[in-house]
C-alpha cells in the first residue's frame, strides 16, 4: 500500500512501517494535508539519537489518535526550499547555534 509523504520529504521506511501496523493511525495520516505530513516526517527524522527517533515514531501514532494534526511545539520543517524561514524559526535556530558554541 502506498503511504503519502509530505511536501519536502518522502516518508521514511521506519515511519511507513509504523503506520502500516495501525489502520486507524494510517487513515488519520492520509487525512492530513501534505504540509502537515511533512512536519510529522521532519519531526521524526530530525533527532540525532535513534532512541529519540523511536520515541517520535511511537508518538506519531498516539498523537494522531489523540486528534493532533501536527507535532506539538514543532517549529516546522526547516528543510522546505519553497518558503523563507520565518523570523520566529530563525530566532530559534540562531539560539540553538549560540547554545552549541
Amino acid at each position: 500500500m502506498a503511504i503519502s509523504g509530505g511536501t519536502a520529504h518522502t516518508i521514511p521506511s521506519d515511519l511507513k512501517q509504523t503506520l502500516s501496523k495501525d489502520k486507524q493511525a494510517l487513515e488519520l495520516w492520509e487525512d492530513l494535508t501534505p504540509l502537515a505530513r511533512n512536519e510529522w516526517i521532519c519531526w521524526v527524522i530530525s533527532p540525532k539519537k535513534q532512541e529519540t527517533r523511536d520515541e517520535h515514531l511511537e508518538r506519531v501514532i498516539s498523537e494522531l489518535k489523540d486528534g493532533m494534526r501536527r507535532p506539538c511545539c514543532w517549529m516546522g520543517c526547516i528543510h522546505r526550499k519553497d518558503k523563507k524561514v520565518s523570523p520566529s524559526v530563525k530566532a530559534i535556530l540562531d539560539k540553538r547555534k549560540t547554545a552549541k558554541t
